[in-house]
């Protein structure tokens, strides 16, 4: 039961609120690209950096989305429950 306990508090006290704030940046980043994108109407070198800003702003929601399930399956192989708050 120690292993499954310290993953727990692992998990609820650094990674998720960690995975969060990182999720809300990579959001932050979309925003900024599309706010490029559309005040920038005229300029197709800075229509363009505002569509790969996008773009890597949804590359950095993949990722975090994807350190979630990676998390889930570690729980699972070691039996631990999956806290309400990692299922989403």
């Amino acid at each position: 039961m120690e292993i499954e306990e310290f993953l727990s508090k692992i998990s609820d006290a650094i990674v998720n609120p960690l995975i969060r704030l990182m999720f809300a940046v990579a959001t932050v980043v979309f925003a900024w690209g599309i706010i490029q994108f559309v005040i920038s109407a005229e300029s197709d070198e800075k229509r363009e950096q505002g569509k790969q800003t996008m773009v890597w702003g949804i590359v950095g929601m993949f990722i975090m989305l994807a350190v979630y399930g990676i998390i889930g399956i570690i729980l699972g192989t070691f039996d631990v429950p999956i806290p309400s708050n990692l299922r989403l």
